[in-house]
């Protein structure tokens, strides 16, 4: 789809580092989970009049997690008593034709490799938290489906699949006039975008923001493995046109060191950013929502990288 050199890991990672102001993360308390780990969170969002926190909610030596609806209360994180739970990993949220949009991932036996699991996105609507109905799945093991409303009224869909189509996990985009075209069938049938990510390395789509040009800005995450299988996730954001379909460059904006040392799931995923999702300030900053580490969730107010996006002219000049 688009022309032009890939950039790796390490790169991005240099060209970063070369750049950055020194701004630093802050861990978010949760409380009312007994001693399980809440990670991998969305940016807050608005629930019966206030704001709300979903966050994945597991025992550290478990991956059997479920997605909890948090408020702030004194600085702290409670779960919402009066919210549903999902027996989901990696919630996310959007909103479309003024209907909220959550989704997550859902875990189960893998139907023929004994032992090992499988994955899908599970997709749910409603007016709120607590009449939400699920409405669409995705493909077997399909992570990182997000959806955007577009300015004139259809969807835009980013994929993430893995395996014969898309390797490691690479990008793909398309449209749909409404939310009852989200079928398996046109997931799979996505194109993919080029030159995003080395065959070693993969990364995917966590979060899209509609910009006031009609550009998106996608948040996301790049991520390759180092000796031992060590794993090395960064949130990344790139401008994207879905008019003609095209990406611009990527960009890193966090990594592990802007945020406090802390426990992790285990040794290979110190070095992991989930990009949950991020809020647009007024005084041109983002607050930016993570996971780290697989073990805790925190957020980091930074430069607002959405900003030279929405003042780009004629279209993006493709990577």
């Amino acid at each position: 789809m688009n022309p032009g050199v890939k950039a790796s890991c390490q790169q991005l990672l240099a060209a970063y580092k070369g750049k950055k102001v020194n701004y630093f993360g802050e861990r978010l308390q949760f409380e009312g989970v007994d001693q399980r780990d809440v990670y991998n969170i969305t940016a807050p969002f608005v629930d019966g009049g206030e704001l709300v926190i979903a966050g994945r909610v597991e025992d550290r030596e478990s991956e059997d997690s479920q997605v909890i609806f948090f408020r702030e209360r004194d600085g702290k994180w409670f779960p919402k008593e009066d919210a549903p739970t999902f027996r989901l990993q990696d919630p996310f949220v959007t909103w479309i034709g003024g209907e909220l949009i959550f989704g997550g991932v859902e875990i189960f036996p893998h139907p023929e490799n004994e032992g090992c699991l499988q994955w899908r996105t599970l997709f749910y609507r409603g007016s709120d938290l607590n009449n939400l109905r699920c409405f669409a799945v995705g493909p077997d093991g399909m992570k990182d489906l997000r959806l955007v409303e577009l300015t004139d009224g259809k969807i835009g869909v980013f994929t993430r699949p893995q395996g014969e189509v898309g390797g490691r996990g690479t990008i793909g985009f398309f449209k749909i006039p409404s939310l009852a075209a989200l079928t398996i069938e046109n997931i799979e049938r996505a194109r993919l975008l080029e030159n995003q990510f080395l065959p070693e390395e993969w990364g995917g789509a966590n979060e899209v923001h509609l910009l006031k040009n009609g550009l998106l800005g996608v948040l996301g995450h790049i991520a390759c493995f180092s000796a031992d299988n060590y794993r090395h996730y960064y949130s990344m954001v790139f401008p994207f046109d879905p008019e003609q379909e095209s990406a611009g460059p990527m960009e890193i904006i966090a990594c592990r060191e802007d945020f406090p040392k802390g426990p992790a799931k285990n040794q290979k995923l110190v070095d992991v950013l989930f990009s949950g999702g991020l809020c647009r300030n007024n005084d041109g900053t983002v607050t930016l929502y993570v996971g780290v580490s697989d073990a805790e969730a925190h957020r980091i107010t930074i430069p607002d990288p959405f900003l030279k996006y929405e003042r780009m002219e004629g279209g993006i000049t493709p990577v």
